[in-house]
Parts: structure tokens; sequence; C-alpha cells
């Protein structure tokens, strides 16, 4: 974890837009608020709470706190733009897999950040020793999609009408993973493990 947190804050270019990522400690709920009302309900619908709901934000901040989840949050001009985490279950059965949540704001799309979010999470994957990351989403979200097959994620799964939206109409939801343990045995044969 000590590598997570020598490595922010940071700055990263997302085509031309200096954008500055922050390791999340404490979720301000005006904060969070306002970024989640800024996306759509459709790209909400792979997560098991809706983070709208001020119960559901300080249950993710309690998370935070308590090692569970971690959360990078993407500012542009202060304003939150974009998030990665990655949810751990440390107690459970599945103590060596780590899901990945990345979310970035309507309005910020197509400069790359995504992609950097993506790459983040993969690297904190990496650091903390997991040796499998998983991804939800809706099929509706094809450029994810995209980006995350790119990186090497495979699909594992699709459930069937698994979400329900607010107006009833259910959706499908395709699980991907990718072998974090093969990566980095990958990369430690060639001594790239040095480099990260």
């Amino acid at each position: 974890m000590s590598e997570i947190k020598n490595r922010y804050p940071k700055t990263v270019d997302c085509r031309g837009v200096t954008v500055e990522l922050t390791l999340v400690d404490n979720l301000e709920t005006d904060e969070v608020s306002e970024f989640s009302n800024a996306l759509p309900v459709q790209d909400l619908l792979f997560l098991s709470r809706d983070i709208r709901e001020p119960k559901v934000i300080e249950a993710w901040s309690q998370s935070i706190a308590a090692g569970n989840i971690i959360t990078v949050a993407a500012r542009l001009e202060s304003e939150i733009i974009g998030t990665t985490a990655v949810v751990l279950e440390k107690q459970s059965w599945s103590a060596h897999v780590g899901e990945l949540r990345i979310l970035v704001r309507p309005d910020c799309r197509d400069m790359g950040l995504g992609r950097v979010l993506i790459q983040e999470s993969f690297l904190m994957g990496l650091e903390l020793g997991l040796e499998k990351l998983t991804v939800r989403m809706t099929l509706d979200q094809g450029g994810a999609i995209a980006v995350f097959e790119e990186m090497g994620f495979k699909t594992e799964a699709l459930l069937k009408d698994h979400v329900k939206d607010s107006e009833g109409n259910k959706h499908d939801l395709l699980m991907l993973s990718h072998d974090v343990k093969a990566v980095q045995s990958m990369m430690q044969a060639y001594g790239l493990d040095e480099a990260f």
C-alpha cells in the first residue's frame, strides 16, 4: 500500500488537458454527489449500490478507511471528473481477486481519461499483490469494454437481466477478468517489474 500512497498526487496529460490524480482517504459527500449526479444512470447500473445516495457514499468512505476500497479521484480544476477504485474482499474466499470500478463524467470522455484510470487501477492491483482483476459493466458501455479488452481482459460471464434501472428496465451485465499474476510473472521474467 505504501507504493500506492507514494505515487499520488500526480498529474497526467489527457490529450492536452492536465488532470490531477489523488488518492482518496476521505470522501466529501457534496463533491461525490455532484459527480455521481452528473453520470447517466446507465453508467451506475454495474455498481452494487447507487452512489448517488448519501448512505452509500458514507459506506464507501468507511470502506476506504477500512482499506477495503482503494479509490483514486481524477480532478480538473478541483472538480471530480472521474474515479477509479479497486474493491477488495479481504475476508472472503476471493481475497486474491480485486474488482475494478471506473467512472468518467460524460463531458470528460474521449480524452483518454478512462484508459488512464484503468491503467492506474491495474497498477494498484499489481502493487496489492492481487492475482486476478474483474470488472462489471452493462453491454451498452462499448467504449469501455473495448479498452478493457485491449488491455487483456477477457469476457468471463454474461448475466442476463441482472440489473434493473429505476424505470424497471432490465439490463444484462458483462463480467470481464484479467489474470494479473500471469502478467506480473511475465514482467518479472523480462525485468520490467522494477520499472513500476
